[in-house]
């Protein structure tokens, strides 16, 4: 008996040790937006597997993949198979643990900047909460969905500078999807500039580098702690 005993509280201990392991899996979304307003209309497609970030935008006609995975920051020109890989700065890795989902997090950054929940209203057929934030630079709007994942289904925004704004609508939220992890690794195809931080951070006060300008700036920078 105490053989049976042994084995059959290995057998529980494996299978809670396979039951935590299968529940340590990065959490994996999927989402597109598109952005209309005083500039050209964007549609982003993005996916994410924990603080990994994936990002495919066509601009005038090249589409441009922008790869946020590890240490590195990846901003292509998948026509051209060339680019730049940007190495993060510290304070933009350490929020990985904190950030959760590294996109759609608006209403989160609107309340750590010292904007509020402002009221709720219905878009569509859907109820959602509206964040907004006032400052110096303009005013930034988002309604999110009410649960605790506070998806965002429409932002605004409004340039004081400039006086231009843009509406951002998301569309098809999917969480769960099966993506493999080589979905968020570079091509060895490409032809890449590697590049420190404080190095593409001089250089690209002076000279334009890569294909386009980083998209995510938390995500390369950081925010401010």
């Amino acid at each position: 008996m105490l053989g049976f005993g042994l084995a059959l509280a290995l057998a529980l201990c494996a299978m809670a040790l396979a039951a935590r392991g299968a529940g340590a899996a990065p959490e994996t979304w999927y989402a597109q937006r598109f952005t209309t307003g005083d500039a050209p209309m964007r549609v982003d497609q993005l996916w994410s597997s924990g603080s990994r970030l994936r990002t495919e935008t066509v601009i005038a006609g090249r589409p441009i993949l922008q790869l946020v995975s590890g240490e590195r920051y990846y901003i292509v020109d998948r026509l051209a198979g060339t680019g730049i890989s940007i190495r993060r700065s510290r304070a933009a890795i350490r929020a990985d643990a904190r950030r959760g989902r590294p996109f759609g997090n608006e209403a989160r950054e609107i309340a750590d900047a010292g904007g509020e929940r402002v009221g709720s209203q219905r878009l569509g057929a859907r109820e959602c909460v509206i964040y907004r934030l006032t400052s110096h630079s303009g005013r930034t709007e988002v309604c999110v969905t009410p649960d605790e994942a506070q998806l965002p289904i429409q932002m605004e925004t409004w340039s004081r500078a400039s006086g231009q704004s843009s509406t951002t609508r998301y569309l098809d939220w999917t969480r769960g999807l099966p993506v493999p992890e080589r979905f968020f690794q570079p091509d060895s195809s490409w032809e890449l500039e590697h590049l420190d931080y404080e190095d593409y951070r001089k250089r690209s006060k002076t000279e334009p580098l890569g294909p386009a300008p980083p998209f995510y700036g938390a995500l390369l920078h950081g925010s401010p702690e």
